[in-house]
């Protein structure tokens, strides 16, 4: 089955797209080996981004002398898309003193992730591998820090006086780094100092440092799926239904999903996707359901990754009959029970992101016209991706990028929460370009959402936990 979910991952490709922000990454390393047993390593991060299949060097760290546990202080500024797959690779190099850079290096191990991993956990602990193999018990650690296009900044300076002596024949060497104080009670690295060499008395150079990097907190994406059964699609036995099953290529259902998926699930922090299916007679009455749980456990409907949810799909076939009508009121008005329930929650920091697949002329079209009105005051979004060459006239009203959604009474939404795409204009595109198409909305309907709440990102307004090493 995962042949399928690399079948289609595999057809991600870069497409260039206006930059949505840009993100602060900082490095550190733990647990280096020495390369003998007089001298530790002296350690460089060289940060790569792959493009076409290929690897180009963004920028490399300072080298620190003598250190199997670096905390490096230069910090890459790298143009952050939210609705693309960015895949980056962290290689870590000894270079001594007197070598030609990195021809003479020694390689300590790598590390590779995407982007959004690394901005939807806002710190990323990996261990580092060299030849397919962990090195040892290295690891390195990335944190990251979005930054808007009108961010504040601050200018910061700090000194000492009168630090103690490390013995009777030297003076300290310090440095200073600064950390931030996570909601979580955990600490992220803002900043760490020059080392001042022999002084008792140290003045530091004085920085720069966004006020959005001294904030903590953060808004999370939950992704859920939902999947249209209905009779329509065809029999999946038949190689001309929507959701037939090919041994090694995927059907346009599992091209949609692994498509706007992989992007999505970076942004979510345990990777687990509840995923639902509509319009079919499911076991073991074989009643018709329009908001049953994919995997059959309607408790736990959540499914490991996005590879995941393209197995329990996979399982769900054979073992329901697809039926009808196609409609989709029932699955958004159960993801806005749930955010409906976030918003009254003391922190109501968690946005949900509805993913529906469909082929056809929804049924209930008042039904779901209401149930958007009212998902529109809460804190979700609805992404449509319709599958086939059916009449979508519909979906485009729903989308409602040529007026204003009013539900049969009249109402208007109280923001746009729709997207609407035909994937029958990606036929001959990169499955990437309609992950951005479908995708290029969200921040903007995320942040409408908060705004329009009054809801911000938490900030350490103080910083308490500044502290002083000696190296």
């Amino acid at each position: 089955m995962s042949n399928i979910y690399e079948s289609a991952e595999a057809t991600l490709g870069f497409i260039s797209s206006p930059c949505l922000t840009k993100v602060e990454l900082r490095v550190a390393c733990r647990g280096i080996s020495d390369r003998d047993a007089l001298s530790k390593p002296d350690p460089c991060v060289v940060l790569k981004m792959q493009s076409h299949g290929q690897w180009f060097e963004v920028d490399r760290t300072e080298v620190i002398r003598s250190s199997s546990s670096p905390v490096f202080s230069k910090i890459f500024l790298v143009d952050y898309y939210f609705e693309e797959v960015q895949r980056l690779r962290f290689e870590l190099h000894d270079i001594s003193s007197g070598n030609n850079g990195l021809r003479d290096a020694d390689f300590l191990g790598a590390m590779e992730c995407t982007l959004g991993q690394i901005v939807s956990q806002r710190k990323l602990t990996k261990a580092l591998l060299k030849q397919g193999n962990t090195s040892g018990k290295s690891s390195i650690m990335v944190t990251a820090e979005e930054l808007s296009g009108n961010d504040d900044y601050v200018e910061l300076s700090f000194s000492a006086r009168k630090l103690d002596d490390k013995d009777f024949f030297s003076k300290s060497d310090p440095f200073l780094e600064i950390f931030r104080v996570n909601d979580d009670g955990t600490e992220s690295l803002v900043h760490r100092t020059e080392t001042v060499m022999n002084n008792l008395s140290p003045v530091w150079k004085s920085f720069k440092v966004s006020l959005n990097t001294l904030c903590s907190g953060d808004h999370d994406r939950e992704l859920k799926v939902a999947i249209d059964f209905t009779a329509s699609n065809g029999d999946p036995r038949n190689s001309c239904s929507l959701h037939y099953i090919h041994p090694y290529q995927p059907n346009e259902y599992l091209k949609a999903l692994v498509a706007v998926g992989e992007i999505c699930q970076d942004y979510d922090s345990d990777k687990m996707f509840p995923a639902f299916g509509f319009g079919a007679l499911i076991p073991p009455d074989f009643k018709v359901s329009h908001d049953f749980a994919v995997n059959f456990d309607e408790d736990n409907p959540e499914c490991a990754g996005i590879q995941g949810v393209v197995e329990a799909y996979q399982n769900c076939l054979p073992k329901i009959q697809l039926y009808g009508p196609t409609n989709i009121a029932p699955i958004i008005q159960k993801v806005a029970s749930s955010a409906s329930e976030e918003m009254h929650t003391k922190e109501a920091m968690e946005y949900f992101i509805l993913l529906i697949l469909t082929d056809g002329v929804i049924t209930d079209m008042a039904d779901t016209r209401e149930a958007i009105v009212h998902a529109s005051h809460l804190p979700m979004s609805v992404i449509i991706v319709g599958v086939g060459n059916a009449d979508f006239t519909d979906m485009q009203i729903l989308d409602g990028d040529d007026g204003i959604l009013r539900s049969p009474k009249g109402e208007p939404v109280l923001r746009d929460i729709v997207q609407f795409v035909p994937f029958k204009d990606f036929k001959h595109a990169s499955p990437a370009a309609l992950a951005k198409s479908v995708l290029a909305e969200v921040p903007n309907q995320v942040v409408d959402y908060y705004n329009a709440k009054g809801i911000k990102p938490k900030c350490m307004t103080d910083y308490e936990s500044t502290r002083t090493f000696s190296p």
